[in-house]
């Protein structure tokens, strides 16, 4: 599943996640599965056609990211993996910042984050020129509903049976997700 909340130049996008890392840290090793969500550059392309057609829109580099994941094998609730890349270089995360206000009340901490888009950009190290005012603004404004997005998701992700997608039973790297 993959939700996209576009504004000017920014877009949200959230997806589920199933993970296995090829090369985990002490303690992280196993499937995990969750909630990713991406804080993406967008952009909107011109009419192919008539006034009436369809406007390509590009999804471009991600410049935030955050992990709302659990081990496949621990208690459902238990964020024990959540995490966030507040560095990306190009297309590539930075490590993984575990967080204990993240990991103690996740939804609280991704709502209060989303609703100060400058404050993400600054401790990204992007430019705060990377978003326009109603990137800003629409973000605050719909941080809420993202947030709710990402509840409903999470709910829907622990109903399932965590098992592995088929045919990644025994694999060493596994990423079943859009993002």
């Amino acid at each position: 599943m993959l939700y996209l909340f576009g504004f000017d130049r920014i877009g949200v996008a959230v997806s589920d996640i199933y993970f296995v890392d090829p090369n985990p840290l002490k303690g992280q090793e196993g499937a995990e599965r969750g909630v990713r969500l991406e804080l993406r550059r967008l952009e909107s392309g011109e009419l192919k056609g008539s006034i009436y057609s369809s406007r390509p829109i590009g999804i471009d580099r991600p410049i935030w990211r955050v992990d709302l994941l659990e081990s496949v094998t621990g208690a459902p609730g238990s964020f024990d993996r959540t995490h966030h890349h507040p560095g990306l270089k190009g297309w590539e995360p930075g490590r993984r910042v575990f967080d204990e206000q993240l990991s103690a009340e996740p939804l609280k901490w991704l709502g209060e984050r989303l609703a100060d888009l400058e404050g993400v950009l600054d401790e990204c190290g992007v430019g705060r020129d990377e978003a326009g005012p109603d990137d800003v603004a629409g973000l605050r404004e719909r941080a809420p509903e993202i947030v709710e997005t990402v509840a409903r998701l999470l709910e829907t992700v622990r109903a399932t049976h965590p098992s592995a997608p088929d045919g990644a039973e025994s694999a060493t790297s596994v990423r079943a997700s859009w993002l």
